[in-house]
């Protein structure tokens, strides 16, 4: 054996632990990064439980009541986040989602208010989510042409949606709430089947079907291969224009329910039903695991997210702490999930330039 070789043996002896080094660092910090939703859910339910104990003797996790209220407070934003986990998944933003939802809340009440004079009360409450649903659709029919025939940037397009939802909605309004007049509505609000509320309910059915849209349709298949790579996409034939059409409507009718349930909780619509869930709706979608870069995110993660937000807000509720504490709490947990996914990137990257 020569002396290179000897001192090349030596060099690979020296490069092949921390190779493998590299390799289990990556694999921490994708399993850290897939799982992060969950254990900041584990996380916050620890120190809410420590707190209550401490504070008052009293439970957070024991309480049957407390995960009902905090499904119940998880139901908006998780609609809201739904929608908008198709929408980053393929490498957009629908900032529109907010001001729709009010808009829908609206609709919903006042059709509801209106069909129920001329039938009986619950096919007019069934009415009224329909023709919000269907109201909601259209300024997202308007966000997918402006967005993919005319090639205005997901951002401008939703965010001029965003002002033009939200006029309609207070005109439609008359700049007040309009108060819902149909005890099923309420009943859907605030009701529960054998102690599970009924949005909750109406809310499980809905996820599972956008689940297994995301997971398992080809509408699914497409969008993640549009935000991974639109040009492989194109080449692959998949018609992204009317993917794109399509994904904004789907991400409007996702507000629309929220608003029409939104309205059942409350007995009203309100014009600023979404204004507060906008950022926890992108908040939930981030925390879940979804890159903002496209490409990336499931259901399952957002409505992770969606539980670590209302675990937050129902939390400092619980321990009476000013509601003020939720926009930080929240925010460092958007910085935390962000940071994991730019360290995720980055392994992954050197991985590959290897």
């Amino acid at each position: 054996m020569t002396i290179d070789n000897i001192e090349a043996s030596k060099a690979d002896q020296h490069v092949a632990p921390q190779a493998d080094h590299a390799d289990q660092t990556n694999t921490i910090v994708n399993y850290i990064a897939q799982l992060r939703a969950w254990l900041f859910l584990a996380a916050l339910v620890v120190i809410f439980e420590i707190w209550a104990r401490i504070d008052f003797g009293g439970t957070f996790v024991g309480s049957a009541y407390n995960w009902q209220s905090v499904a119940v407070f998880a139901v908006a934003p998780l609609l809201l986040a739904i929608g908008q986990t198709f929408v980053i998944i393929s490498g957009g933003i629908d900032l529109s989602t907010g001001f729709i939802m009010g808009l829908a809340a609206v609709v919903a009440a006042h059709i509801t208010n209106v069909a129920g004079l001329y039938m009986p009360l619950p096919v007019a409450m069934i009415i009224g989510i329909l023709v919000a649903m269907v109201a909601a659709a259209v300024p997202g029919l308007i966000n997918g042409l402006l967005i993919s025939r005319l090639r205005v940037p997901p951002f401008i397009g939703t965010l001029g949606m965003f002002g033009v939802a939200r006029g309609t909605a207070f005109l439609l309004a008359g700049g007040t709430t309009v108060p819902v007049k149909n005890s099923y509505f309420a009943e859907l609000g605030n009701g529960r089947f054998y102690g599970v509320p009924y949005l909750v309910i109406v809310t499980i059915l809905f996820v599972v079907i956008m689940h297994y849209i995301l997971s398992q349709t080809r509408f699914g298949q497409h969008n993640y291969a549009i935000g991974a790579n639109v040009q492989a996409a194109r080449r692959a034939g998949i018609d992204i224009k009317f993917h794109i059409l399509r994904l904004y409507i789907l991400s409007a009718v996702c507000a629309g329910l929220g608003g029409a349930l939104y309205a059942a909780r409350f007995t009203a619509g309100a014009a600023q039903a979404g204004e507060p869930l906008l950022l926890d709706s992108v908040a939930a979608v981030v925390i879940g695991g979804a890159s903002l870069f496209g490409g990336s995110g499931t259901i399952i993660g957002t409505i992770a997210g969606a539980l670590v937000i209302a675990v937050i807000q129902y939390g400092l509720v619980f321990m009476n702490v000013e509601p003020f504490w939720q926009f930080i709490a929240v925010g460092i947990v958007i910085i935390i999930s962000v940071l994991i996914d730019q360290a995720q990137r980055r392994f992954s990257g050197a991985k590959q330039d290897e």
